[in-house]
Protein backbone atom coordinates (compact mmCIF):
# COMPACT_ATOMS: atom_id res chain seq x y z
CA UNK A 1 0.00 0.00 0.00
CA UNK A 2 1.27 3.47 -0.63
CA UNK A 3 1.34 5.79 1.60
CA UNK A 4 -0.26 9.11 1.19
CA UNK A 5 1.96 12.11 1.28
CA UNK A 6 1.84 14.23 4.23
CA UNK A 7 0.41 17.93 4.02
CA UNK A 8 2.25 19.98 1.72
CA UNK A 9 4.75 22.19 4.13
CA UNK A 10 4.26 25.63 1.45
CA UNK A 11 0.36 25.20 1.10
CA UNK A 12 -1.44 28.68 2.58
CA UNK A 13 -3.89 27.03 4.74
CA UNK A 14 -4.41 27.07 8.34
CA UNK A 15 -3.62 23.58 10.39
CA UNK A 16 -7.28 21.77 10.30
CA UNK A 17 -6.83 21.19 14.35
CA UNK A 18 -6.55 24.74 15.32
CA UNK A 19 -9.12 25.50 12.76
CA UNK A 20 -11.44 23.68 15.29
CA UNK A 21 -9.93 24.89 18.54
CA UNK A 22 -11.01 28.46 17.04
CA UNK A 23 -13.79 27.56 16.25
CA UNK A 24 -15.82 27.46 19.30
CA UNK A 25 -14.87 30.93 20.18
CA UNK A 26 -17.75 33.35 20.69
CA UNK A 27 -17.57 37.04 19.37
CA UNK A 28 -15.86 39.61 20.80
CA UNK A 29 -16.43 42.73 18.69
CA UNK A 30 -16.08 40.77 15.53
CA UNK A 31 -16.96 37.30 13.64
CA UNK A 32 -17.15 34.18 15.67
CA UNK A 33 -14.91 32.08 15.01
CA UNK A 34 -16.70 29.81 13.41
CA UNK A 35 -17.71 32.26 11.20
CA UNK A 36 -14.20 33.46 10.62
CA UNK A 37 -12.60 30.06 10.51
CA UNK A 38 -14.56 29.59 7.20
CA UNK A 39 -12.96 32.50 5.56
CA UNK A 40 -9.48 32.66 6.68
CA UNK A 41 -7.89 30.63 4.29
CA UNK A 42 -9.14 32.81 1.50
CA UNK A 43 -7.96 35.81 3.36
CA UNK A 44 -4.14 34.63 3.71
CA UNK A 45 -4.30 34.01 -0.45
CA UNK A 46 -5.52 37.33 -0.69
CA UNK A 47 -2.62 38.59 1.02
CA UNK A 48 -0.52 36.27 -0.28
CA UNK A 49 -1.78 38.34 -3.56
CA UNK A 50 -2.00 41.95 -2.66
CA UNK A 51 1.17 41.78 -0.73
CA UNK A 52 2.58 39.75 -3.81
CA UNK A 53 4.18 36.74 -1.52
CA UNK A 54 5.24 32.91 -1.70
CA UNK A 55 5.19 30.73 1.56
CA UNK A 56 8.37 29.14 2.40
CA UNK A 57 7.43 26.77 5.21
CA UNK A 58 4.54 25.58 6.85
CA UNK A 59 2.63 27.54 9.44
CA UNK A 60 2.78 28.26 12.86
CA UNK A 61 -0.37 29.36 15.33
CA UNK A 62 -0.52 31.68 18.47
CA UNK A 63 -3.53 31.69 20.24
CA UNK A 64 -6.12 33.39 17.47
CA UNK A 65 -4.18 33.71 14.61
CA UNK A 66 -1.65 32.08 11.60
CA UNK A 67 1.37 33.16 10.60
CA UNK A 68 3.08 31.99 7.48
CA UNK A 69 6.89 32.36 7.23
CA UNK A 70 6.89 33.93 3.51
CA UNK A 71 8.96 35.90 1.05
CA UNK A 72 7.84 38.71 -1.52
CA UNK A 73 8.27 37.28 -5.27
CA UNK A 74 10.28 39.72 -6.45
CA UNK A 75 13.28 38.00 -5.60
CA UNK A 76 14.81 40.35 -2.84
CA UNK A 77 14.90 37.11 -0.30
CA UNK A 78 13.77 38.96 2.56
CA UNK A 79 12.68 36.84 5.56
CA UNK A 80 8.95 38.11 6.34
CA UNK A 81 6.00 36.30 8.02
CA UNK A 82 1.99 37.10 7.12
CA UNK A 83 0.17 37.04 10.33
CA UNK A 84 -3.56 36.28 9.71
CA UNK A 85 -5.52 36.74 12.42
CA UNK A 86 -9.61 36.59 14.10
CA UNK A 87 -10.91 40.16 14.62
CA UNK A 88 -11.76 40.53 18.25
CA UNK A 89 -11.57 43.88 20.85
CA UNK A 90 -7.47 43.00 21.49
CA UNK A 91 -6.65 43.10 18.47
CA UNK A 92 -7.97 45.84 16.60
CA UNK A 93 -5.21 48.31 17.10
CA UNK A 94 -1.84 45.68 17.15
CA UNK A 95 -0.85 47.33 13.96
CA UNK A 96 -1.40 51.26 15.39
CA UNK A 97 1.29 50.02 18.15
CA UNK A 98 3.87 48.41 16.25
CA UNK A 99 3.77 51.20 13.74
CA UNK A 100 4.11 53.57 16.63
CA UNK A 101 6.97 51.88 17.46
CA UNK A 102 8.24 52.22 14.05
CA UNK A 103 10.65 48.86 15.12
CA UNK A 104 12.39 50.18 18.20
CA UNK A 105 11.70 46.87 20.84
CA UNK A 106 9.15 45.55 18.93
CA UNK A 107 9.12 43.77 16.10
CA UNK A 108 9.00 45.53 12.49
CA UNK A 109 5.79 46.45 10.82
CA UNK A 110 6.06 46.16 7.05
CA UNK A 111 2.35 46.36 5.94
CA UNK A 112 -1.32 46.38 7.10
CA UNK A 113 -4.57 45.14 6.08
CA UNK A 114 -7.09 45.77 9.29
CA UNK A 115 -9.74 45.02 6.96
CA UNK A 116 -8.38 41.30 7.01
CA UNK A 117 -6.80 41.42 10.03
CA UNK A 118 -3.58 40.71 8.54
CA UNK A 119 -0.14 42.04 9.23
CA UNK A 120 3.25 41.80 7.38
CA UNK A 121 6.06 41.78 9.61
CA UNK A 122 9.59 41.34 9.57
CA UNK A 123 10.19 37.54 10.43
CA UNK A 124 12.27 36.87 14.10
CA UNK A 125 13.66 33.35 15.57
CA UNK A 126 9.91 31.68 16.15
CA UNK A 127 12.08 28.81 18.02
CA UNK A 128 14.11 31.29 20.81
CA UNK A 129 11.75 33.06 23.36
CA UNK A 130 12.78 33.86 26.89
CA UNK A 131 10.86 31.08 28.31
CA UNK A 132 14.11 29.01 29.45
CA UNK A 133 16.18 32.13 30.17
CA UNK A 134 17.34 32.51 33.72
CA UNK A 135 14.41 34.35 35.52
CA UNK A 136 16.48 37.24 36.23
CA UNK A 137 18.17 37.63 32.98
CA UNK A 138 14.20 37.27 31.64
CA UNK A 139 13.31 39.96 33.50
CA UNK A 140 15.98 42.13 32.80
CA UNK A 141 15.51 41.80 28.78
CA UNK A 142 11.26 43.04 29.42
CA UNK A 143 12.35 45.77 31.64
CA UNK A 144 14.85 46.98 28.61
CA UNK A 145 12.18 46.57 26.27
CA UNK A 146 9.82 48.64 28.55
CA UNK A 147 12.16 51.21 27.77
CA UNK A 148 11.90 51.45 24.46
CA UNK A 149 7.91 50.67 23.86
CA UNK A 150 7.00 53.27 26.83
CA UNK A 151 6.38 55.72 24.10
CA UNK A 152 3.22 58.54 24.35
CA UNK A 153 0.58 56.96 23.02
CA UNK A 154 -0.93 58.08 20.10
CA UNK A 155 -4.65 59.77 20.90
CA UNK A 156 -6.46 56.82 18.82
CA UNK A 157 -5.48 53.87 21.07
CA UNK A 158 -8.21 52.74 23.63
CA UNK A 159 -7.41 54.15 27.48
CA UNK A 160 -6.82 51.89 29.76
CA UNK A 161 -9.87 53.51 31.40
CA UNK A 162 -12.61 52.38 28.92
CA UNK A 163 -11.24 49.15 28.94
CA UNK A 164 -10.69 48.29 33.06
CA UNK A 165 -14.04 49.94 33.42
CA UNK A 166 -16.43 47.38 32.03
CA UNK A 167 -14.89 44.51 34.18
CA UNK A 168 -14.99 46.92 37.64
CA UNK A 169 -18.04 46.97 36.64
CA UNK A 170 -18.82 43.41 36.08
CA UNK A 171 -16.31 42.32 39.19
CA UNK A 172 -18.87 44.14 41.52
CA UNK A 173 -21.89 42.38 40.56
CA UNK A 174 -20.44 39.00 41.45
CA UNK A 175 -21.97 36.93 44.16
CA UNK A 176 -19.92 33.68 44.17
CA UNK A 177 -16.49 35.75 44.75
CA UNK A 178 -14.60 37.19 47.87
CA UNK A 179 -16.41 40.21 48.78
CA UNK A 180 -12.92 41.64 50.13
CA UNK A 181 -11.20 41.09 47.03
CA UNK A 182 -13.98 42.52 45.11
CA UNK A 183 -14.01 45.40 47.23
CA UNK A 184 -9.99 45.17 47.17
CA UNK A 185 -9.42 45.51 43.70
CA UNK A 186 -12.23 47.39 42.64
CA UNK A 187 -10.88 50.28 45.19
CA UNK A 188 -7.89 49.92 43.92
CA UNK A 189 -8.16 50.40 40.66
CA UNK A 190 -10.30 53.51 41.02
CA UNK A 191 -7.80 55.22 43.18
CA UNK A 192 -4.54 54.38 40.28
CA UNK A 193 -6.67 55.21 37.72
CA UNK A 194 -7.32 58.70 39.48
CA UNK A 195 -3.81 59.53 40.13
CA UNK A 196 -1.71 61.81 37.44
CA UNK A 197 0.52 61.08 35.00
CA UNK A 198 1.76 60.73 31.68
CA UNK A 199 -0.04 57.88 29.30
CA UNK A 200 2.25 55.68 27.49
CA UNK A 201 1.67 52.98 24.57
CA UNK A 202 1.51 49.52 26.44
CA UNK A 203 2.08 46.69 25.41
CA UNK A 204 0.05 44.67 28.49
CA UNK A 205 0.77 41.23 27.33
CA UNK A 206 4.48 40.92 27.43
CA UNK A 207 5.37 37.91 28.82
CA UNK A 208 8.35 35.42 28.42
CA UNK A 209 6.67 33.62 25.17
CA UNK A 210 5.90 37.57 23.09
CA UNK A 211 9.76 38.07 23.63
CA UNK A 212 11.24 37.08 20.49
CA UNK A 213 15.06 36.93 19.00
CA UNK A 214 15.99 38.76 16.36
CA UNK A 215 19.17 39.57 14.37
CA UNK A 216 19.15 43.59 14.36
CA UNK A 217 18.53 43.54 18.25
CA UNK A 218 19.29 40.20 21.11
CA UNK A 219 15.01 40.56 21.87
CA UNK A 220 12.30 41.91 20.33
CA UNK A 221 8.77 42.19 21.46
CA UNK A 222 5.53 40.88 19.65
CA UNK A 223 1.66 40.64 19.77
CA UNK A 224 1.12 43.81 21.59
CA UNK A 225 -2.89 43.85 22.81
CA UNK A 226 -2.50 48.01 23.36
CA UNK A 227 -3.47 50.53 25.23
CA UNK A 228 -2.80 53.82 26.79
CA UNK A 229 -2.23 54.00 30.56
CA UNK A 230 0.57 54.48 33.18
CA UNK A 231 3.70 52.18 32.95
CA UNK A 232 3.80 50.62 35.83
CA UNK A 233 0.65 48.53 34.88
CA UNK A 234 2.40 46.28 32.17
CA UNK A 235 3.66 44.08 35.17
CA UNK A 236 1.55 41.25 35.66
CA UNK A 237 2.19 38.69 32.39
CA UNK A 238 5.57 38.10 34.03
CA UNK A 239 3.82 37.01 37.10
CA UNK A 240 1.07 34.46 35.76
CA UNK A 241 3.71 33.17 33.51
CA UNK A 242 6.10 30.29 34.58
CA UNK A 243 4.60 30.54 38.16
CA UNK A 244 5.49 27.21 38.53
CA UNK A 245 9.14 28.23 38.64
CA UNK A 246 7.99 30.27 41.88
CA UNK A 247 7.40 27.78 44.42
CA UNK A 248 3.95 28.19 47.03
CA UNK A 249 3.81 30.36 50.52
CA UNK A 250 6.99 31.75 51.33
CA UNK A 251 8.66 30.86 48.30
CA UNK A 252 5.77 32.20 45.95
CA UNK A 253 5.91 35.58 47.88
CA UNK A 254 10.14 36.45 47.72
CA UNK A 255 9.75 35.19 44.11
CA UNK A 256 6.99 37.03 43.20
CA UNK A 257 8.60 40.37 44.52
CA UNK A 258 12.14 39.22 43.06
CA UNK A 259 10.56 39.74 39.20
CA UNK A 260 8.92 42.99 40.10
CA UNK A 261 12.02 44.21 41.75
CA UNK A 262 14.07 43.24 38.76
CA UNK A 263 11.83 44.30 36.27
CA UNK A 264 11.34 47.63 37.24
CA UNK A 265 15.13 48.23 37.94
CA UNK A 266 15.67 47.48 34.30
CA UNK A 267 12.69 49.73 33.48
CA UNK A 268 12.74 52.94 35.88
CA UNK A 269 9.59 51.76 36.86
CA UNK A 270 8.23 52.17 40.75
CA UNK A 271 8.13 48.91 42.26
CA UNK A 272 5.35 49.40 44.91
CA UNK A 273 3.23 50.61 42.16
CA UNK A 274 3.65 48.21 39.74
CA UNK A 275 2.61 45.87 42.66
CA UNK A 276 -0.59 47.75 43.08
CA UNK A 277 -1.47 47.38 39.16
CA UNK A 278 -0.55 43.56 39.54
CA UNK A 279 -3.18 43.21 42.03
CA UNK A 280 -6.32 45.39 39.71
CA UNK A 281 -4.92 42.75 36.88
CA UNK A 282 -5.29 39.70 38.92
CA UNK A 283 -8.85 40.83 39.95
CA UNK A 284 -9.79 40.78 36.42
CA UNK A 285 -8.03 37.50 35.68
CA UNK A 286 -10.01 36.12 38.66
CA UNK A 287 -13.72 37.80 37.14
CA UNK A 288 -12.98 35.52 33.77
CA UNK A 289 -12.13 32.41 35.63
CA UNK A 290 -15.08 32.99 37.58
CA UNK A 291 -17.05 33.64 34.36
CA UNK A 292 -15.50 31.00 32.38
CA UNK A 293 -15.71 28.41 35.30
CA UNK A 294 -12.86 27.96 35.40
CA UNK A 295 -10.93 26.48 39.24
CA UNK A 296 -7.60 26.32 37.91
CA UNK A 297 -7.06 29.83 36.72
CA UNK A 298 -9.14 31.05 39.50
CA UNK A 299 -7.11 29.50 42.50
CA UNK A 300 -3.97 31.21 41.01
CA UNK A 301 -4.92 34.36 40.40
CA UNK A 302 -6.63 34.28 44.32
CA UNK A 303 -3.03 32.78 45.52
CA UNK A 304 -1.32 35.12 43.14
CA UNK A 305 -3.10 38.24 44.65
CA UNK A 306 -2.71 37.53 48.65
CA UNK A 307 1.27 36.83 47.43
CA UNK A 308 1.20 40.30 46.33
CA UNK A 309 -0.58 42.00 49.35
CA UNK A 310 2.00 43.08 52.09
Amino acid sequence: MTEAPGPDPLDPRAPSEWLTWMSRLPAEGGPTGADWVATVDRLTRECLDAWDLEVTGPPMTGWTAVVHPVVRRDGTGVPLVLKVGWPHVESAQEHLALRAWDGHGAVRLVAADPSRGALLLERLDAGHDLDAVDIDEACTVVGGLYRELHVPAPPTIRTLTAYLDPYLTQLRQRTDLPRRVITRVTGLARELLAEPGPRVLLHTDLHFQNVLAAERAPWLAIDPKPLAGPAAYELHPLLRNRIEEMGTGSSLRWSVRRRLEVTCDAAGLDEELGRLWCMVRCGVEILWAAVDGDDAELSKNLTLLKALED
